[in-house]
């Protein structure tokens, strides 16, 4: 029982405010990068598409 008290105690892990600003500078890459990342996966599923037809 004290290792769980010692553990809900510990604050050397991650906390809500870096998962929050991870989380932010993600969605931003995202944001800037939208075009890049929609003419990537375009490809992608294209080249998905035309190669399993050839099975």
């Amino acid at each position: 029982m004290t290792h769980v008290q010692a553990f809900l105690k510990d604050e050397q892990g991650i906390t809500t405010v870096e998962i929050i600003l991870i989380l932010v500078v993600l969605i931003s890459l995202v944001i800037i990068f939208k075009k890049q990342l929609t003419n990537l996966v375009n490809k992608i599923f294209s080249k998905i598409t035309s190669q399993s037809n050839s099975i």
